[in-house]
């Protein structure tokens, strides 16, 4: 037996030898709000998958999803005050911290795929890029949460604006929520964690999030109707604290940028319609699903879009200068 167990720990010797010699250099931690099953989760794990292989190992990506780290209105303290090294911020989530990011909630403005495609290398993404610079963090990435958008709703769908009359919605900022109190809605704010059981405890009576993402969260079990269309666009910015990036080696930097660079790829849609199977996935659990037509979005926007705007412009500083900028895009 002597001999074999000789044997046996000079092979354990060899292996904690060779992971050693195999382990990671930098572990990059990212912290974030979504489920499992959410997009920009399952675009996360493919994004771990690529940083390992294009630093061949030398950095880690670790994943703490579900607000489990911390919750989304800590996330950017976080990252500044290198608790983390890196978290996704839903754009929408600056609120007043940087007003300017709320641009692309304006109804109807940017959802196109075409601007979609061209928004990360614009004038527009690097003036806000700056301004999450001078709020000391660094955004690498871009990430579509959605380009489009859908009411979800218990008594009745919500088509057009007379039906938002009295309604108790979700919001998403004070921004956007200005087009929903145009419409008649009571908005009221609330991270995406807790809107599933706000809406089953019948708190709120309906939310707006995006249509894969009303999957994700199960908005089926809890709303009877949905009202789809192309709204509004959601990015998740992938931001790292400085300090941290700045002590990377560069060849660490550049693969963390690669793998950044297809993680915007990867969520980028492929035409300016919401994809028919995410409309029926939600049928199929049971969910009665108007996908709004021209006429339908252009109600809705008629309403929305001007008081958007003008909350918008009155508490962004340089609010009219990125609309000009995403207009010539």
């Amino acid at each position: 037996m002597k001999p074999m167990l000789t044997t046996l720990l000079a092979y354990a010797l060899t292996a904690l030898a060779v992971g050693a010699a195999h382990a990671a250099e930098h572990t990059m931690r990212i912290s974030h709000q979504f489920p499992p099953t959410h997009q920009t989760s399952r675009n996360l794990e493919q994004f771990a998958r690529d940083v390992a292989a294009a630093s061949n190992g030398k950095v880690e990506v670790q994943l703490f999803g579900a607000a489990q780290l911390f919750k989304p209105n800590q996330h950017h303290a976080a990252v500044a005050g290198n608790q983390i090294e890196a978290a996704i911020v839903l754009n929408f989530q600056w609120g007043g911290t940087i007003p300017e990011m709320n641009v692309t909630s304006i109804p109807f403005l940017m959802t196109s795929a075409e601007k979609i495609r061209k928004f990360p290398s614009s004038p527009a993404a690097a003036l806000l890029d700056e301004k999450m610079q001078a709020k000391g963090v660094k955004n690498i990435a871009w990430i579509v949460d959605a380009n489009d958008a859908i009411f979800t709703s218990a008594r009745a769908p919500l088509v057009a604006p007379k039906d938002f009359e009295g309604i108790k919605i979700r919001g998403l900022s004070k921004v956007f929520d200005a087009g929903l109190v145009a419409m008649g809605a009571a908005p009221s704010a609330m991270p995406g964690s807790e809107v599933y059981q706000a809406l089953q405890s019948g708190v709120i009576d309906a939310t707006i999030t995006g249509v894969e993402a009303a999957h994700a969260r199960r908005m089926y079990e809890v709303q009877k109707y949905g009202a789809a269309s192309p709204l509004l666009l959601a990015y998740d910015n992938l931001i790292v604290s400085p300090k941290w990036w700045n002590e990377l080696p560069e060849d660490a930097r550049k693969a963390i940028e690669t793998a950044a660079k297809q993680a915007e790829q990867r969520s980028l849609p492929e035409t300016d319609d919401i994809p028919p199977e995410m409309i029926q996935q939600l049928r199929d659990k049971g969910m009665q699903v108007t996908v709004l037509d021209a006429a339908q979005q252009k109600a809705l926007r008629d309403v929305m879009q001007p008081a958007v705007i003008e909350a918008f412009e009155a508490g962004a500083p340089d609010g009219a200068k990125l609309i000009d900028l995403i207009q010539k895009m």
